[in-house]
């Protein structure tokens, strides 16, 4: 199977310019979140005017890497595709095709929600890859719940439109003026179909995502992280949303604590923003906070 990489650069930016990859969460790809352009910019412009070099990966099952196999099977017959174990592996070959290419021993990334789990992993396994890492919105273990396992969830599943919309403003409070338009929305989710070919010839139009990222998330909450944050000994940072219902202070400050090897870290949390802030109107103030700690 073919991995999807995606590359851009200043053409007059410095040799020495750093490198940084996207590494994208549990339901869309990197053309959704880090290249798609409101208002004709984006988060990867934003990188690439302040002379970082940018790459963004697609995991196996989304945006234009090669699908699984078992997608084209019945759901209930398999596991849950593209585990952090299994991601961890793609994006070390992601990685290292990185710095072959330019040149260096370290690449920064920044990782989206359950994209923070792929990157643990590697992170834990070689460190000496990791130049910086930004934590964006990143899932968080949680206690353990008494009497109580996790559920088990078949190989994929189909997120429809009203799926995504209904994520993307259910942590803003019903009191606070919209953080996402639904224009900007619309634009978004017609891109979002074009990520999956077949995604309109289902009824409703949905794409089919692996479930092995929303298992974690479960899993993590609850008490089982896939990678061990102590282990992880690049600077890191820490941006999240206000309003980001998926890791509240509590799983912040927790998560945060066990980077106890990290030889230095950040906790930013910006005002009127949910877990995907990357695609609301304080978008700007996660790609300032991105870029100061990247270039650093």
């Amino acid at each position: 199977m073919a991995l999807f990489l995606r590359r851009l650069a200043a053409t007059n930016a410095p040799a020495d310019r750093p490198v940084v990859l996207y590494v994208h969460g549990a339901t869309f790809p990197s053309a959704l979140s880090i290249a798609h352009r409101f208002g004709g910019r984006s988060w990867r412009d934003a990188l690439c005017e302040a002379d970082l070099v940018v790459w963004g990966l697609d995991f196996y099952g989304f945006g234009n890497s090669d699908r699984y196999p078992e997608m084209n099977q019945e759901a209930t017959l398999h596991p849950p595709l593209c585990t952090a174990d299994d991601a961890a592996g793609q994006l070390d070959t992601a990685v290292r095709f990185i710095l072959t290419h330019e040149g260096i021993d370290r690449v920064s990334i920044i990782s989206h929600s359950w994209g923070s789990m792929p990157v643990g992993r590697l992170a834990a396994v070689h460190p000496t890859l990791l130049d910086r890492w930004v934590l964006f919105a990143p899932i968080a273990k949680r206690h353990p719940r008494r009497y109580e396992t996790p559920p088990s969830f078949p190989a994929w599943r189909l997120i429809t439109i009203e799926d995504q919309w209904r994520r993307f403003i259910e942590d803003v409070p019903a009191t606070e003026p919209a953080v996402l338009s639904k224009s900007d929305f619309d634009s978004w989710a017609e891109a979002y179909l074009d990520s999956d070919a077949d995604s309109r010839t289902r009824n409703p139009p949905s794409v089919k995502t692996p479930l092995g990222p929303f298992s974690e998330i479960i899993r993590a909450w609850h008490g089982s992280l896939p990678y061990d944050p102590a282990q992880v000994a690049c600077p890191v940072a820490f941006i999240r949303g206000e309003w980001d219902g998926l890791i509240p202070d509590e799983d912040a400050r927790s998560l945060f604590d066990a980077f106890t090897r990290a030889p230095e870290k950040r906790d930013i949390k910006i005002s009127r923003a949910t877990h995907l802030m990357h695609l609301e109107v304080m978008r700007s103030a996660l790609w300032r906070e991105s870029i100061e700690f990247l270039r650093r």
